[in-house]
């Protein structure tokens, strides 16, 4: 079903206040929207940056009232915003993505299930929810990595595991709750496919990212991918696509795959929302992912994304501010910005902690290589491994 168009001049709501609803803020403003952004912390980013900052919990009802009072539509910048929430909200306004797609999202079990019905291979694995199912586990699953079923995002709630032993002390450290154990893979490289669906069901794709994560948080995206073949895009773009179909999904989807040695496409995960391998499309592309956010959920046309340079992001985590110890001093900005192609993108957080995201450096240019041989000059200077 089309939804009607929310003309520019209205108030677009987003819950939650990181980075993702900074960026989108940020986008709704150029298109000449308002902004309400519902987040507790009073420093919260995207709070600081829109028109309206409604400080209260995602469960408060005067709160979610008064947000609603605001916003003509609204959205989410986080999975694990609770779904009762959205579903509260959506009795009064447009709420893209849905509740019930976030629910999925929000839930490893649920997830796979639904990539297996919609005929997408994921993972072998399985669920553990009992010391029963504990014991009950296959030779097959290991090694494997056993992740907490819910609230589990860069790496937090996760245990590599080899042994049935190191599976039952993993269980028991993660406090018994229910969780997936996943059948380690061998991989050859890992995409993201990044679509963004209206509620009339049109979709549209940005180029797939290629990944690289290091101690499970993203580190280095680029794009073009250097290995991805034609028929794996294809592949993949489909499974994708099927995934949002399958949800009615309205909004940005993320969906990260693992492409294996032998060439096989298994989905991992997915995010209900712009994800951190997207955010070279603020530089690199005619349309970013945060611009195709406000279109889907005001209703506007979803216009196809075109790569105009080749790009190179680095993460920025908060480790580059305690690279002399535990002496914070900010990374030497003056000579990062003298690389050609340089777009940093810091988002206002306050205070560094190791492994925080801070930011993000996109290195835009030409060709594949020069953005590569650019942005490995950016690794060097900022103390970064190379990729």
């Amino acid at each position: 079903m089309s939804r009607s168009f929310i003309e520019p001049g209205a108030t677009l709501g987003v819950m939650g206040g990181g980075q993702l609803g900074r960026m989108f803020v940020h986008a709704a403003q150029q298109m000449g929207y308002f902004t309400a952004v519902l987040d507790a912390d009073p420093a919260s980013p995207a709070g600081l940056v829109a028109h309206h900052h409604v400080r209260s919990g995602y469960l408060d009802e005067p709160g979610l009232a008064r947000l609603v009072e605001l916003s003509a539509a609204i959205t989410t910048e986080f999975e694990n915003v609770p779904a009762a929430a959205l579903q509260s909200l959506a009795a009064h306004r447009p709420v893209a993505p849905d509740a019930a797609a976030v629910a999925i999202c929000q839930d490893r079990a649920a997830e796979k299930a639904h990539f297996a019905a919609h005929g997408v291979p994921c993972a072998p694995h399985a669920v553990i929810e009992t010391s029963q199912q504990v014991a009950a586990v296959s030779d097959d699953l290991l090694p494997g990595i056993l992740k907490t079923s819910r609230l589990g995002y860069d790496a937090k709630g996760q245990h590599r595991v080899n042994t049935r032993a190191e599976l039952a002390a993993a269980w028991q450290a993660l406090q018994q709750a229910p969780c997936v154990l996943e059948k380690r893979l061998p991989l050859a490289y890992e995409v993201s496919v990044i679509v963004a669906r209206s509620a009339g069901g049109q979709v549209v794709h940005f180029p797939l990212q290629q990944n690289l994560h290091r101690d499970g948080i993203l580190a280095v995206t680029q794009v073009p991918s250097p290995d991805l073949t034609p028929d794996v895009q294809q592949r993949a773009v489909e499974a994708a696509e099927r995934i949002a179909a399958g949800i009615g999904y309205v909004g940005v989807l993320c969906v990260e795959f693992f492409v294996l040695a032998d060439g096989s496409v298994v989905a991992n995960e997915m995010a209900p929302r712009p994800h951190n391998s997207g955010h070279y499309s603020l530089d690199a592309c005619d349309v970013s992912q945060f611009d195709l956010q406000v279109r889907a959920m005001t209703g506007a046309p979803l216009v196809a994304p075109r790569l105009h340079s080749a790009a190179v992001m680095l993460n920025l985590l908060g480790d580059l501010w305690f690279r002399k110890g535990d002496q914070e001093a900010a990374p030497p900005w003056r000579d990062v910005l003298a690389l050609p192609g340089a777009h940093l993108h810091l988002y206002g957080k306050l205070t560094a902690r190791r492994g925080r995201k801070m930011g993000h450096l996109t290195l835009t240019a030409a060709t594949p290589a020069e953005a590569r041989e650019t942005a490995l000059r950016a690794c060097a200077l900022l103390g970064l491994a190379p990729f």
